[in-house]
């Protein structure tokens, strides 16, 4: 169980470097390759926006990497839950104000390694 949790956990850290590596070094790019419906001038303009956004996106990512290097099994499993439970969040909102699609990306695969630290006791 542990190990699913692990490679869960990994999957979601892998997400939100590529969100980081996207928002930060190819928004232009790959921003208007993700983001169909939007102006080229979109993207132009919400340069500096995306790249902070990455950059919060990479210290999920960090925090979620932290548990790999934890060995209090209590303090590893509250870190756990307190950075997929910010990205579910996330998830939602984004859901909610952008597209349900953002849900299905990010917070799903949150939600799973989330409900997987829960059932680790």
């Amino acid at each position: 169980m542990e190990a699913a949790i692990s490679i869960l956990t990994g999957i979601v850290v892998i997400e939100h470097l590529c969100f980081m590596y996207i928002e930060m070094f190819e928004w232009k790019r790959m921003g208007q390759m993700t983001f169909k419906s939007y102006p080229e001038s979109f993207f132009n303009a919400s340069k500096g926006l995306a790249a902070n956004q990455g950059l919060y996106n990479g210290f999920l990512a960090v925090g979620l990497i932290w548990t790999f290097f934890i060995t209090d099994v209590e303090w590893k499993q509250a870190i756990a839950v307190y950075f997929l439970s910010c990205i579910v969040l996330a998830g939602i909102y984004g859901a909610i104000t952008i597209s349900r699609k953002i849900f299905y990306i990010q917070g799903l695969p949150a939600l799973v390694a989330l409900i997987g630290w829960l059932l680790m006791n």
